[in-house]
């Protein structure tokens, strides 16, 4: 993570996120890995200025034999924080990934209505994000498989499944808890190449060295295809934007964040010259778009 205050960093990125809702009680699946051992700690920070009520939650597969372990982790952040904690042992009662998660995210809603929580917060990250995007693409999704994880959804009556730090690489959620002093367990099932996450893990982690920027290109293609599959007004704004500039000189070299900036004036009702690419400006006059070329 980087900068003079590194342990700031999260708590913007859950401010700026405007996930997390002020006053609300949040049930945190803390498995006492690095990822939600920070997730913790950043909330636990931002508590008493959000008015948040935090229940740390720590749901036990029965998988391992080390899993006590982890479960030790998670009772010493709650003690460090001031948090109550609840321990769930779910032993012998599912098998295979997919049953796992089915019945973990089962009792952390039982847990959150037990604490009269209406949000269940998972330290879901942009990592995390791009191996859901690709399972789901290897699965030959649609366009809704694609969007990958929202960062906020209804996931019982009642209550949402929150993801506060979905944008936010690995790397800076183990440095927040090396800033803090903040132990975690390191699961060893993650070296597990036979599980299917684990195999593309794996793969985008010899990736990333060639393609800086992945997670964030992934991360971008996701949000364009909820918005396509959507069909949201910000589509249509990009599918303008877009046809504008394929029409006089192909997009070719014309990047994202310049269409971005495009779209976000329209949204506003704003007007002005926008750069798309070298020796092309898109004019944007009351609505109407223009383009004009240096040539």
């Amino acid at each position: 993570m980087r900068g003079a205050h590194p342990e700031r960093a999260l708590h913007d990125a859950i401010l700026r996120g405007g996930v997390v809702q002020a006053g609300e009680r949040i049930v945190v699946a803390c498995s006492g890995g690095p990822d939600s051992v920070a997730l913790a700690g950043a909330l636990a920070a931002l508590a008493p200025s959000l008015d948040l009520r935090l229940t740390l939650a720590y749901v036990n597969h029965g998988t391992r034999a080390s899993a006590w372990q982890d479960e030790c982790v998670v009772l010493r952040i709650g003690a460090t924080f001031g948090l109550p904690v609840r321990a769930v042992s779910l032993a012998g009662e599912a098998t295979g990934e997919a049953s796992l998660r089915d019945a973990r995210y089962a009792a952390l809603v039982a847990i959150a209505r037990d604490a009269g929580a209406g949000a269940i917060a998972t330290a879901h990250h942009a990592e995390d994000q791009s191996e859901t995007v690709l399972l789901a693409l290897f699965r030959g999704t649609g366009p809704s498989g694609l969007g990958g994880m929202p960062a906020r959804r209804p996931l019982a009556a009642g209550v949402d499944l929150i993801r506060p730090l979905l944008l936010q690489p690995a790397e800076d959620l183990r440095s927040y808890c090396h800033a803090e002093a903040l132990p975690y367990a390191v699961d060893p099932t993650n070296a597990d190449a036979e599980l299917r996450r684990n195999a593309v893990r794996q793969a985008l982690t010899g990736l990333r060295p060639l393609f800086p920027g992945l997670d964030g290109a992934i991360a971008r293609a996701a949000e364009l295809a909820v918005h396509e599959d959507a069909a949201t007004p910000r589509a249509s704004l990009r599918r303008q934007v877009r046809e504008a500039v394929e029409a006089d000189c192909g997009l070719k070299d014309v990047a994202f964040a310049h269409v971005e900036a495009a779209v976000l004036a329209l949204e506003r009702g704003g007007s002005g010259r926008f750069h798309m690419k070298d020796g092309v400006d898109l004019i944007i006059e009351g609505g109407r778009l223009r383009v004009e070329t240096d040539e």
